[in-house]
């Protein structure tokens, strides 16, 4: 009985030299488009934040500046005002975080482990959530925020953050994976609900912490619609709402500077975090 076949090319295929020739390119072409998409931007910023601004206009398809201007990341750091923009934007994100953390594991906790009566029901209207477009939310949203006197502060932000429902499913799913003989050991030793959950399940929980974590930072640090809709006062902007109201006043050679250093943050973020991502990813269970 022969083995089950894990490619779309046999054995004998793969040992013609024309075949195999043929599929290393086509991989060897896959991954070097797959870098250029990915690399590319980047690297395209890079480019843009030290050149001239002559050149920019001469020539604006060189590959690097014949004279590269790396002052234009000082001069942006001080005439736009881009550190204090990237404070903001840490503080937006440090608040957010917080704040989808804390709802993610208290509610995934309550529906994976406590399991109230009406709990399957709640958290299925939650996961309702996730097919709802976000432009439909945002006017009611903004209305509340309104209401409650929050525009103009970081708690317009930090509080609709929580609201993730997809956060709350890799909570849920991942302390469904524990086992269940682990919970009534503690609760048979008299563990209390909050003990349960403070001594026993957040120990156990770095993967999942690890992955929420990294979606809430990526997520916060660039959003921009609900930060330029609730926070009008300039001083309390982030950096992806000051990028949008300078770019018909500041110098191009500046603002792509700007930019640069904006993106630098969650990329270095993501590439150290990126294997606990994977890790969390698979404790959960969720796929794609």
């Amino acid at each position: 009985m022969s083995e089950p076949m894990t490619t779309f090319t046999s054995s004998n295929d793969l040992r013609r030299p024309g075949t195999a020739f043929a599929l290393r390119a086509v991989q060897v072409v896959t991954l070097l488009a797959l870098v250029a998409i990915g690399i590319g931007p980047l690297y395209w910023t890079v480019k843009g934040a030290v050149s001239p601004p002559t050149e920019m206009v001469t020539n604006p398809l060189r590959l690097w500046p014949a004279e590269p201007e790396l002052g234009n990341f000082a001069r942006a750091f001080t005439d736009l005002h881009v550190g204090r923009y990237l404070a903001n934007t840490v503080t937006v994100v440090i608040g957010s975080w917080a704040v989808q953390l804390l709802v993610a594991m208290t509610a995934g906790f309550a529906f994976a482990v406590i399991r109230p009566r009406f709990g399957r029901y709640v958290y299925g209207a939650i996961l309702a959530t996730m097919f709802v477009p976000y432009t439909v939310s945002l006017v009611s949203l903004f209305l509340t925020v309104l209401e409650v006197n929050l525009l103009d502060t970081y708690w317009a932000i930090w509080l609709p953050a929580g609201a993730n429902a997809f956060n709350v499913l890799l909570a849920t799913r991942f302390f469904e994976a524990l086992p269940q003989e682990l919970y009534d050991a503690a609760k048979v030793d008299g563990a209390s609900t909050w003990q349960l959950l403070t001594k026993i399940v957040l120990p156990m929980s770095r993967p999942v912490v690890a992955v929420i974590s990294l979606l809430a930072i990526m997520h916060s640090w660039k959003e921009f619609i609900w930060p330029l809709v609730v926070i009008s006062d300039p001083n309390l902007q982030p950096i992806s709402v000051a990028l949008a109201n300078l770019v018909d006043s500041a110098p191009q050679d500046e603002l792509i500077a700007a930019m640069a250093m904006a993106l630098a943050p969650p990329v270095l973020v993501f590439l150290v975090l990126q294997r606990y991502v994977v890790a969390g990813l698979g404790f959960t269970g969720v796929k794609g």
